[in-house]
């Protein structure tokens, strides 16, 4: 009696693991087992400032990525390669844009947030309006973040 206990429990727990591992698989593997590389890109939106250019500049944690002077409609892009496992800065990518005397610092890519977000075709779209920070992921922008707001001193 003891030993068809042993017999019936011992294939189940070592059936558990295996089972774990496809159902990560199914909801996206790249999230858990493999770098996975999105195309980040930062779009000036503004109509109005042939002027004043909308000035970004990017880093992350550990590395600056530098910056741009963008007129109207033109953009800062990168592709980046979200490595999960690392934890190093390869997971977050924030930028402070400036305009007049303005400006904003926001996360233009944060894999807990973008890694779900930017899918399915890894694309993570900013376009930058005076009235608020617009994201995409296929061309249909929502607001996410308010204006330009901060005045600097």
């Amino acid at each position: 009696m003891k030993n068809s206990k042993i017999c019936t429990i011992f294939p189940l727990l070592l059936s558990l693991p295996a089972l774990c591992m496809i159902l990560l698989t199914i909801k996206q593997p790249e999230y858990y087992f493999y770098a996975a590389e999105y195309d980040v890109r930062v779009v000036n939106g503004f109509s109005d400032n042939s002027s004043l250019p909308l000035v970004i500049w990017c880093a992350t944690p550990d590395a600056d990525m530098g910056g741009r002077a963008l007129q109207e409609g033109d953009d800062y892009s990168w592709t980046l390669t979200a490595n999960f496992w690392a934890g190093d800065g390869s997971s977050r990518v924030f930028c402070t844009v400036k305009w007049d005397q303005k400006r904003k610092r926001f996360d233009a890519f944060l894999a807990s947030r973008d890694s779900q977000r930017c899918s399915p075709y890894k694309l993570c779209l900013w376009v930058v309006k005076k009235d608020g920070f617009y994201f995409s992921n296929d061309g249909g922008y929502e607001q996410y973040l308010g204006g330009l707001s901060v005045q600097i001193n």
